[in-house]
């Protein structure tokens, strides 16, 4: 149904500088799904997942993108936020002075202010946020570290699912999440995907590797190479690429 569609790409081109990425990417995301898009190293994956959060330094030739039929490529990175999309970076940024408390008060502050919603109040804030905590197995104390600054690769990529945790978002696309985490972490940062998936959001996760969807079961899978969706099938699709490589896929 057309309702249920958050996000629908037509025919996405984009280049950095004079180079062209992705070359006419079609994919279509409804409520409720999990979809993972695999492919070989330069295949496009990261652009893709820069593109729909509005990184400035991609330039989109050609094609649309609807986000819960608004275009989305007509808005700035911060209303996409606002709407309701969350991006976890595969190189989660350190921000020195910041701490971990002060940035996500304002972050959700500032996307209930867009929804037209109250701020929360500071016992309504802390409460919320020790429950996320526990959610990703945070320890307390970081709430008052400054954002990233001497975290490992894993705690890095924890603390960008906490944040998702709390700014609930409608569509998550997280971009190499399982990227130098080892196995506690990984299976710590699934779980906490999978919890809060609902019937009404969706993520997209992009990845090399099989291991991460031993814990995140994927609904479709697609396959992109050479800046096009080449295969999109079931989870099956995971296997043969861990049996026969990317080569095996046209």
């Amino acid at each position: 149904m057309e309702n249920d569609i958050l996000l629908k790409i037509e025919g996405l081109r984009a280049r950095v500088e004079d180079k062209e990425i992705l070359k006419g990417v079609d994919l279509t995301v409804r409520r409720g799904e999990t979809h993972v898009v695999m492919g070989p190293n330069g295949a496009g994956k990261s652009t893709l997942s820069s593109v729909l959060a509005g990184k400035p330094q991609y330039t989109v030739t050609d094609g649309a993108v609807s986000f819960m039929g608004r275009d989305l490529l007509k808005m700035s990175p911060e209303e996409r936020s606002w709407a309701g999309i969350f991006l976890s970076f595969q190189y989660p940024v350190e921000i020195p002075g910041v701490s971990i408390t002060n940035f996500m008060k304002t972050a959700v502050n500032s996307r209930r202010k867009a929804l037209g919603e109250d701020p929360l109040t500071a016992a309504a804030f802390l409460k919320l946020m020790k429950e996320k905590m526990a959610l990703v197995q945070m320890k307390q104390e970081f709430a008052k570290r400054e954002v990233n600054v001497g975290f490992s690769g894993g705690e890095k990529k924890r603390n960008e699912i906490f944040q998702m945790a709390m700014l609930e978002p409608v569509l998550s696309i997280l971009d190499e999440t399982d990227s130098g985490l080892d196995v506690d972490a990984l299976r710590i940062v699934a779980e906490g995907v999978n919890t809060l998936k609902t019937p009404e959001k969706a993520t997209i996760v992009i990845t090399h590797y099989q291991r991460l969807l031993d814990y995140i079961v994927p609904d479709i899978v697609h396959v992109l190479k050479d800046g096009k969706i080449v295969r999109t099938a079931g989870r099956e699709l995971v296997s043969q690429i861990e049996e026969y490589g990317y080569d095996s896929i046209n």
